[in-house]
């Protein structure tokens, strides 16, 4: 009977080497998994650099970096080929600050009602309504820009073309104010009652 149970805890304990192997060898395949995974995207990032790097010096060869800075024609795929990133440059300044000139005051203004002012009802009503504007696709705003926006501004301003810096900064405004009154709302909801006490006093 002492010799049958005697076996039977060393069958226990070979067993449970068994599953302790086992259970090694599977963390071990995973940790291969893992490590695989993590290696491919390291040297997919590596690859994209080594390409950029390679393509860049080969236009750069062809076409002088001043030119490129300076020049204020982009037209690649014309006879006479340019490359001047300044009209790109000048754009994206400029509609990036029509943006902001629309998205820092509506934000903060909205940040200052909910964070301030609004009761616990409409806050939980209207925060996720205006994170819900954060969820619409880019391509949305773009087609709002160029059928709703750019036909009432040409009412407006009758000479605005078609393709306008100021209807693209218009609606990149309205797209980013939902980022600008959440940060700005955290922020505020972050001040410690006694700094606000102060403030008051």
């Amino acid at each position: 009977m002492v010799q049958a149970a005697a076996l039977t805890g060393e069958q226990r304990l070979a067993q449970m080497a068994r599953s302790k192997k086992s259970r090694q060898r599977r963390e071990k395949a995973i940790e291969t998994v893992l490590l695989a995974a993590a290696c491919v995207s390291v040297f997919t990032t590596l690859g994209i650099v080594y390409i950029l790097l390679k393509e860049s010096l080969s236009f750069f060869g062809n076409v002088p970096l001043w030119s490129f800075l300076t020049d204020t024609q982009w037209t690649p795929l014309f006879s006479d080929a340019h490359f001047g990133i300044m009209v790109l440059l000048s754009g994206t300044l400029t509609s990036s600050a029509v943006a902001l000139a629309i998205a820092i005051p509506l934000g903060t203004i909205i940040a200052i009602y909910l964070s301030e002012f609004a009761g616990h009802k409409t806050r939980e009503t209207l925060k996720p309504l205006l994170e819900l504007l954060s969820g619409v696709p880019t391509i949305i705003y773009g087609y709002f820009a160029l059928l709703f926006i750019t036909p009432l501004l040409q009412k407006i301003i009758p000479g605005l073309p078609g393709f306008n810096v100021l209807s693209a900064g218009l609606v990149m405004g309205i797209m980013i104010i939902p980022y600008v009154s959440s940060l700005s709302e955290d922020a505020m909801r972050a001040v410690p009652m006694s700094l606000r006490e102060g403030s008051y006093a």
